[in-house]
């Protein structure tokens, strides 16, 4: 059972722990099942992508991974 969060997509929030820690950036999506948003420019990973029609080099691509929801505090204004 997913939880009901106040957090929602396009909200501007805080980031209140972690290495990113006082970043205010926009929620890209909220993850309810898992309790995780992923939030832009924020814990930025780079993944290897396999050569396809699309990218025919492959290589790296920086992706936002989720965070936990309780590591970021909604932006009120």
């Amino acid at each position: 059972m997913a939880i009901k969060y106040k957090i929602k997509k396009g909200d501007e929030v805080k980031v209140i722990a972690g290495d990113d820690k006082g970043k205010v950036a926009k929620v890209l999506a909220v993850l309810p099942k898992k309790g995780q948003v992923i939030v832009e420019g924020v814990k930025v990973a780079k993944k290897a992508v396999k050569p396809t029609e699309k990218n025919p080099n492959g290589g790296f691509v920086s992706k936002e991974m989720p965070v936990d929801i309780s590591n970021v505090a909604k932006v009120e204004g």
